[in-house]
């Protein structure tokens, strides 16, 4: 299976279907999952299943993060329509504490800006954040983000917006 990026030591590729149970490993640590929506380990079943189904429709996806030396699961990404305003994509990223700090989310996210703006024709990529997601607001500004003077509400909740404009 071709991978969607490779390099720096990490390999972002499709998940194969029999890696559900190491999907579903990342979202057990508390931390990992302290400003992500509460959802239901049914639920995560689902997101790996429109995982699978999305790599059959094209562009837009989840995708696992790989330790190219050790072959160990790194965490989650995804591109997808932003919801809130149709014409700009949304990025996410979801890394086991294992990995915090090492840079890895700075490079998936700046791998995933370069995509989208290489494979469609969008003008801006977004990211939203918890308001109290400080690691995660400084990646996104590490990887060219700016934060929006404004946040967004999703599913009742205040979340910050990060915005990216596709070079001139």
């Amino acid at each position: 299976m071709p991978a969607l990026y490779e390099d720096g030591g990490i390999l972002v590729r499709e998940f194969l279907p029999d890696e559900l149970d190491v999907f579903l490993v990342l979202f057990e640590d508390p931390a990992v999952t302290q400003y992500l929506p509460v959802v239901s380990p049914e639920r995560y079943r689902e997101l790996f299943q429109t995982a699978q189904e999305d790599y059959r429709k094209g562009l837009f996806g989840r995708w696992g993060i790989w330790d190219v030396a050790s072959g160990d699961f790194i965490g989650t990404c995804l591109v997808r329509p932003f919801v809130e305003v149709p014409d700009q994509l949304e990025i996410g990223y979801t890394l086991a504490r294992a990995y915090w700090g090492k840079g890895i989310a700075t490079t998936v996210a700046k791998m995933l800006v370069d995509y989208c703006f290489n494979q469609t024709v969008v003008k801006e990529v977004v990211a939203l954040t918890d308001l109290d997601n400080v690691g995660s607001q400084k990646v996104l500004l590490k990887a060219g983000f700016s934060r929006s003077p404004r946040n967004i509400r999703r599913e009742g909740e205040e979340l910050a917006y990060f915005v990216i404009h596709r070079p001139a």
